[in-house]
């Protein structure tokens, strides 16, 4: 099982789980027009190294937690890698961080 990331994380992108991510598992991707995050449950070895860096706690432990968000992180990798290629990676930014810095903003 993977870690998988929920509907907390819809419009908030602060990044600060890719910075610790040991596997690099956690790739942006827009969702329903907003910023997103996602957790390729392909590559997570479940550390749990994550979990405690999300200020949002949109980081769940186990796909039995998120079953629909599971479904949705694994529906979104492949966009989530091309999307990354195109866009490079982001840069994380404090929570309560209005505007969006160079990096941070999903071109549509």
């Amino acid at each position: 099982m993977s870690h998988v990331i929920t509907e907390k994380c819809l419009g908030e992108q602060y990044a600060a789980c890719v910075d610790v991510c040991p596997v690099e598992c956690i790739h942006p991707t827009p969702y329903q027009d907003q910023p997103f995050m996602i957790i390729d449950p392909d590559v997570c070895i479940d550390c749990g190294v994550c979990l405690p860096e999300c200020p949002v706690g949109a980081i769940v432990g186990s796909v039995d937690e998120a079953a629909d968000y599971a479904k949705i992180n694994q529906e979104l990798t492949e966009a989530s890698k091309k999307w990354e290629e195109e866009n490079g990676k982001i840069t994380p930014r404090p929570p309560n961080d209005p505007p969006r810095r160079p990096g941070n903003v999903l071109v549509k």
